[in-house]
């Protein structure tokens, strides 16, 4: 059996781990559990709620069916699981390359509204190498979505960095902007306690059309005309901008690998997130494969490579 280094092979999960919490759309009370899974399995969804056969979901950028509020996974017989971007977000910053989620309801738990939760139960169950080597998608041309001032796009860079800008006329937000880079170790401090966010009117309007069920303060900070109205206040002073980057993070996490490339963006949201993957894909000259650890002959079809990868 070939043998590699643990910072160059694919990691899943050492035990399975459990939990329980409501969907912050459905209102849906759901029970989760986190399973190691095989070599180049990638992250699945399993829907145990629905006839057997039916409930498996690749979570793969092809796959996301809708991006309103949150990102939507979808399979050929037209079963989703929603708002996986947060739980994404946590996993790939945890190097997980593998691991089966099983759940028995529509949406993934909202939690805090943050990736913080998802990052200590991917914790608690442990990661163990694999006896295969982990690659890399990288970013040979630039590739922009977008139009104005309000545009996501992909640079070609030496590690995987995002650099973020939102502005809101709402005080409370307004203009702030934030860079990261992934490759470092700071996710679960920086970004991961970022908590999803919204504006109390809009909350209203969802709520009048049966969205946003589960949602609440103890899960999402809401503002309103320049207040912040959890008490406590905010984790951090520009909390709001290091959440738009925990969901770029899931989001691009379901290109199926890291990315090698620079992530800039503003305004930006799980529509451009998805948009931006579904543009360099269809480039073939834009990106290609490569693998942590040394190796030969590159190839579109993810089975060489000719760098060694950081």
């Amino acid at each position: 059996m070939a043998k590699f280094h643990c910072t160059t092979a694919q990691r899943t999960l050492m035990y399975p781990v459990s939990l329980r919490g409501i969907g912050v759309h459905s209102g849906r009370r759901v029970n989760l559990t986190l399973r190691g899974a095989d070599i180049d399995s990638g992250i699945r969804f399993l829907r145990t709620d629905v006839p057997a056969g039916m409930g498996l979901i690749p979570a793969t950028w092809d796959r996301v069916s809708s991006t309103r509020l949150s990102t939507v996974l979808s399979n050929a017989q037209g079963i989703s699981v929603s708002t996986v971007e947060h739980l994404m977000a946590a996993l790939r910053a945890s190097g997980v390359d593998n691991a089966l989620v099983e759940l028995d309801g529509p949406e993934i738990p909202i939690v805090d509204g943050s990736a913080a939760p998802w990052v200590s139960l991917i914790h608690g169950a442990g990661t163990v190498c694999q006896a295969a080597r982990r690659r890399a998608i990288r970013v040979h041309k630039p590739i922009q979505v977008g139009e104005g001032d309000q545009f996501l796009r992909i640079l070609p860079a030496e590690t995987e960095t995002y650099a973020v800008e939102i502005e809101f006329a709402d005080p409370a937000v307004g203009y702030q902007r934030r860079e990261f880079d992934l490759r470092g170790d700071g996710f679960p401090q920086e970004i991961a306690p970022a908590r999803t966010f919204g504006f109390l009117p809009d909350i209203q309007s969802l709520r009048s059309q049966g969205l946003t069920l589960g949602g609440s303060l103890d899960n999402a900070v809401v503002v309103d005309e320049g207040l912040v109205l959890n008490e406590g206040g905010l984790r951090f002073a520009d909390e709001f901008v290091r959440h738009k980057i925990l969901d770029c993070i899931g989001d691009l996490s379901l290109a199926g690998a890291r990315l090698i490339g620079r992530i800039e963006g503003r305004k930006v949201g799980h529509g451009l997130n998805n948009q931006l993957l579904r543009a360099l894909f269809a480039q073939p000259d834009a990106w290609s494969w490569e693998y942590l650890g040394l190796a030969r002959n590159p190839s579109k079809d993810g089975t060489q490579g000719d760098r060694l990868v950081a």
